[in-house]
């Protein structure tokens, strides 16, 4: 994989990993539901005119249904069943169920695209895994019927995740990935309307909040997603998904910093294993043959 492809994996999971900073200040004020709406709605409006400018506008007319599916796979149903989950399961628990999207991609991406799966790749995403697990630590849990459902929907998010990213490379193969991003996030904005009366905010945002939606549809949405598709089309859906392990880890650092939140040595431990899983799961190791 090239230095440039490892660059823009790192600085997806900074910029993903920073979104559970700016989802923790804004959520309690919103709710789910809105938060994820103005999330999706100004990613998409924020990069409209830019397609405008490049005259991509004809691109994203022709591939309307590839892009609305994409939308709801990839953005809609996935965030609000993680954010459904987050309700009812700890912060911790819910990243490591969102660590299981690249194992499921592997098998979805076997089955779809036949894409090999090498003894060393399997190694990579069985420690990047156990690395999500010591990183955000392993905590006792009630086993309660709304905590089975939780778990149900968090496990369903990243298998939508695993669904989507070879749905992409298949069906919009060629396709620009400001288009991808612009309709994607378009059509996930005009699935979640309906919801929207049903969970309308008891408060005004604050001017602290408008920013933290804010960097949250430009820097984690917007951007980040042009990135996920080029990756998708650079080095492919299954390696591109092993960016799910490098999340939580920058979700930490980012904690670290700006909160002051401790860093222990389980985190130090999980980290190294996430990213030496990621690095095998990626062929960054050359094997002999």
């Amino acid at each position: 994989m090239k230095l440039s492809n490892i660059l823009e994996l790192l600085l997806l999971a900074a910029l993903w990993g920073g979104s559970f900073l700016f989802m923790r200040i804004a959520a309690p004020v919103l709710g789910p539901v809105w938060l994820i709406e103005f999330r999706v709605l100004l990613a998409g409006l924020v990069l409209l005119p830019v397609l405008a400018r490049l005259r991509l506008m004809g691109t994203m007319r022709r591939q309307l249904m590839p892009l609305l599916i994409v939308g709801c796979l990839n953005s809609a149903i996935p965030f609000l069943l993680l954010a459904f989950a987050s309700v009812s399961l700890p912060a911790g628990f819910t990243s490591i169920l969102n660590g299981t999207a690249p194992l499921f991609g592997t098998v979805v991406a076997s089955v779809w695209l036949s894409e090999r799966l090498t003894p060393s790749r399997k190694v990579g995403f069985v420690l990047g895994f156990i690395g999500v697990v010591i990183l955000v630590g392993w905590k006792a849990v009630d086993t309660t019927p709304s905590f089975l459902v939780a778990v149900v929907a968090a496990l369903s998010a990243a298998l939508m995740y695993a669904i989507a990213a070879p749905y992409i490379k298949k069906n919009l193969a060629g396709v620009p990935s400001l288009v991808v991003t612009t309709g994607s996030q378009l059509g996930a904005a005009l699935v979640i309307i309906p919801a929207l009366p049903f969970t309308i905010p008891q408060q005004v945002p604050s001017a602290g909040v408008a920013l933290a939606v804010l960097a949250l549809a430009v820097l984690s949405t917007a951007f980040a997603y042009i990135l996920y598709f080029r990756l998708i089309q650079n080095i492919g859906s299954t390696k591109a998904l092993t960016v799910t392990y490098l999340i939580p880890m920058f979700a930490m650092l980012w904690g670290a910093i700006v909160l002051q939140e401790a860093v222990t040595s389980s985190m130090i431990l999980g980290c190294g294993l996430v990213l030496l899983g990621t690095a095998i799961a990626n062929d960054l190791f050359p094997t002999t043959h």
